[in-house]
């Protein structure tokens, strides 16, 4: 694969997004002391961040297509290190949702830029492994990210934290401005033919296959810790180890989709994961107390959700060849979507009933995208 160094750079820029995004599943129930507020009021934070990655950041992507890639992933990765500054500061929970509005626009519009910069710097058929590499990235946050930003922030705090991955997140800002090319559309894209892909109703299933996908994961994982918390009575340092399994099952997972996707195709990798995360739900309810089985649930989890969205991102590039920051921008935005649904429907659910509940809804939410994935290749096949 060509431009192997760029793509990992790439993959390690969105490592530090993601783990900014998600590091708030490991210190919810510290944020949530240190500010005097609920476990559902923190689970804002995940909300926002997801929203804004989900509105805001497609429609700058939308008005900016015909800006150099590689202007806009540095401004974005620039305000993204800027905001991780502010969250140092003693601020108010309200203006710590303002300022997760602003990570999450723009961590999410470099997000999906790394993704369009990988898919043009390698050959056509390893476009799956190269996002594969950039979602890797995603999934690495939760193999280090959450687990050793969890044990951080037990030592120093975590708006200490924030601090240092923002200084980190200088390093691939740097060799980007160095080592990526300029990446320009030699045709201009208008805003209409950015809008005329919602027309297809093969692209808007999908669309809706992802959201319902990532909002059943989202639902569950968001509250990771207090559903630990709830079947066992672990401390928080012998969960950090089970978020560091389950995230080592996310970046196997988000590797293999790639390559599963590149060899046996797109439809069969998304519906083998989806398969594997619904039967995964059902059995959390099964494995009652027994802390073993349990974890092993939640690895097979990881390792099925995870390898879902690098073939759901490649079957979408290949419905829209020539334009491909278009649909990973739309998909990333319900991917956003999703988190934000999942992450909602999860503090609602733990506000009126019980956090044991979490698997039923997200298992909902999966059947409803695995049954969509079905009618749609389905319909897919018949077409000449």
């Amino acid at each position: 694969m060509k431009n192997n160094l760029i793509i990992y750079v790439l993959a390690l820029s969105v490592f530090l997004i993601g783990t900014i995004e998600y590091i708030i599943t490991g210190v919810i129930e510290m944020i949530a002391g240190d500010l005097g507020v609920s476990t559902s009021e923190i689970g804002l934070l995940v909300t926002v961040f997801a929203l804004a990655a989900a509105i805001i950041a497609p429609i700058l992507i939308a008005l900016t297509i015909n800006v150099d890639r590689k202007k806009l992933l540095m401004a974005n990765l620039s305000v993204f290190i800027a905001s991780n500054g502010l969250m140092f500061v003693n601020l108010s929970y309200e203006t710590l949702l303002g300022v997760r509005i602003i990570q999450g626009a723009s961590g999410g519009i470099a997000t999906v830029v790394a993704m369009a910069v990988a898919t043009r710097l390698v050959e056509k058929e390893s476009r799956g492994s190269a996002i594969g590499i950039i979602l890797m990235g995603l999934s690495s946050s939760l193999v280090l990210g959450v687990p050793i930003g969890t044990f951080f922030s037990e030592m120093f705090g975590w708006r200490v934290l924030f601090i240092v991955i923002g200084m980190l997140s200088i390093i691939p800002l740097i060799i980007i401005y160095k080592k990526v090319p300029a990446i320009i559309e030699e045709e201009a894209v208008t805003l209409r033919m950015q809008l005329a892909i919602l027309k297809d109703s093969k692209i808007l299933t999908a669309l809706v296959i992802t959201l319902f996908y990532i909002g059943g994961y989202s639902t569950l994982f968001t509250y990771i810790t207090p559903f630990l918390q709830a079947t066992s009575s672990l401390s928080i340092t012998t969960i950090s180890g089970v978020l560091f399994l389950a995230g080592i099952c996310s970046f196997v997972g988000s590797r293999v989709g790639g390559q599963l996707a590149d060899a046996k195709g797109s439809k069969f990798t998304i519906c083998l994961g989806l398969l594997l995360q619904g039967a995964t739900l059902l059995l959390f309810a099964l494995a009652g107390v027994n802390l073993f089985l349990f974890i092993l649930i939640l690895m097979i989890f990881m390792l099925a959700t995870w390898s879902i969205s690098p073939a759901q991102q490649l079957y979408l590039v290949t419905l829209v060849p020539r334009n491909p920051d278009i649909a990973l921008s739309v998909n990333t935005s319900f991917i956003q979507f999703g988190f934000a649904l999942g992450s909602g429907l999860g503090g609602l659910v733990i506000s009126r009933t019980s956090v044991l509940n979490l698997n039923w809804v997200g298992l909902a939410a999966v059947s409803i995208a695995l049954v969509l994935a079905i009618l749609l290749f389905k319909k897919m096949s018949r077409l000449p």
